[in-house]
């Protein structure tokens, strides 16, 4: 591999950014594509369809033959609140191949005893955000119905670019939820990317359910998001 193409890959890698490598089986040069590049063509759709699946494999473009190695960072679900929900929703992240973070600034609840082996974080989720920031391959799920602990997340998770971000609570609670956020400056269209009421419309209604429904809209989200565009803040 050629060492500019080694050194932008580990780049890429480091900011936690999709790239795909893309070698000519014939022998021609290598190729890196960035996830949010501008393309046309038949190589465009393959790279859009690899990064949302995120399965390497081998493809024929133009009479070329192709091997599209696709790096994706380990997408990670940050869950504000650490609740019944949250307990049901670590497991079943963990079993769906997801890293995932609790992050809650009260200490009755974030406790190891309830999380055993889970990233669990016992601080406010603005301070830590200064330490572990958010991107775009990250899922923020705010679910401790306190708008002093969830509103912040939302907002930075919306601004990020986060490709979800969901928020517990009824349909009168999540309209309160978006006149606050419209007085600290959100936009309409970044309003719009809020999944409220979480999780997809099953009927769920025990923490277990709540927490499938949670988990199969992040996964619907991860695997239909708009690749096409760039994503997030810029590197």
């Amino acid at each position: 591999m050629d060492r500019q193409i080694l050194a932008r890959l580990n780049e890429m890698r480091r900011k936690r950014q999709a790239a795909i490598l893309v070698t000519d089986l014939a022998g021609g040069p290598d190729r890196l594509i960035v996830e949010g590049d501008r393309m046309d063509g038949a190589l465009a759709d393959a790279a859009a369809s690899a990064f949302r699946s995120g399965k390497s494999s081998a493809v024929e473009i133009e009479g070329q033959s192709l091997f599209l190695n696709v790096h994706l960072p380990p997408p990670r679900i940050v869950v504000i609140g650490a609740v019944h929900i949250s307990q049901v929703l670590a497991r079943m992240a963990a079993l769906a191949g997801f890293d995932i973070t609790i992050i809650d600034p009260r200490t009755a609840f974030a406790t190891p005893e309830r999380f055993e082996g889970i990233d669990l974080i016992a601080d406010w989720p603005v301070d830590a955000f200064k330490e572990r920031s958010l991107d775009s391959y990250m899922a923020l799920v705010a679910v401790t119905h306190d708008p002093k602990i969830d509103d912040e997340p939302i907002a930075q998770a919306l601004r990020t670019g986060c490709f979800y971000v969901g928020a517990l609570g009824s349909r009168k609670t999540h309209a309160g939820r978006l006149e606050r956020m419209k007085r600290a400056g959100l936009t309409e269209a970044d309003l719009g990317r809020i999944h409220a009421p979480i999780g997809l419309a099953i009927g769920a209604a025990s923490p277990a359910e709540i927490a499938a429904a949670i988990l199969a809209e992040i996964i619907a989200s991860l695997r239909g998001r708009d690749v096409s565009l760039p994503k997030g803040a810029p590197p």
